[in-house]
């Protein structure tokens, strides 16, 4: 494990981006920032091996599209990805991944359509379009994610309400 207050090199700030990294970025970019630097306790959260076996149990029969810098659930025909939550709330920082993934896909050619995000616990999907606004949305959030990414500090942590849930919460708030 990298030490989370250590520079990284040029390599590591210009390498691809995931889906995991917009996500974060919109869900809190200091933990973007902590993420890129090493520092992983998705490992030890229950939450997220709650979310894993929600992947593993939904959607059987799908295959992942594994884009090396990114995973996508599933695409069906007519490039729509499709993205499966554990969550119980449709969140921005979902429909970013989506985008991002749509994003990728157009730089390899495919013409996509959109995507949707399957929220299995709550029987809810939602869809997510594909059309320039979306584009122009997935390539600012690539841009903010590499200057929050290149950043010499963390950013600042949300308030304690807003980590309810989060594997960063101990780092972040721990006394």
């Amino acid at each position: 494990m990298t030490d989370p207050g250590s520079a990284n090199g040029p390599e590591e700030r210009n390498a691809p981006l995931g889906g995991v990294h917009i996500k974060y970025l919109h869900h809190c970019p200091r933990q973007l920032w902590l993420y890129t630097r090493g520092y992983r306790p998705e490992q030890r959260s229950e939450l997220v091996a709650f979310g894993e076996v929600i992947d593993d149990t939904t959607f059987t029969r799908r295959r992942d599209v594994d884009l090396g810098e990114a995973k996508i659930d599933w695409v069906t025909t007519g490039a729509v990805v499709h993205e499966t939550k554990s969550s119980r709330a449709p969140s921005a920082a979902h429909a970013a991944q989506v985008r991002h993934y749509c994003l990728l896909l157009e730089r390899r050619g495919v013409t996509v359509r959109g995507g949707t995000i399957h929220y299995p616990l709550i029987r809810r999907t939602t869809d997510v379009p594909w059309d320039d606004t979306a584009r122009a949305e997935a390539e600012a959030s690539e841009s903010r994610a590499r200057a929050t990414i290149e950043a010499h500090e963390p950013p600042p942590r949300l308030t304690r309400a807003n980590c309810r849930g989060c594997s960063y919460l101990d780092y972040c708030w721990g006394d």
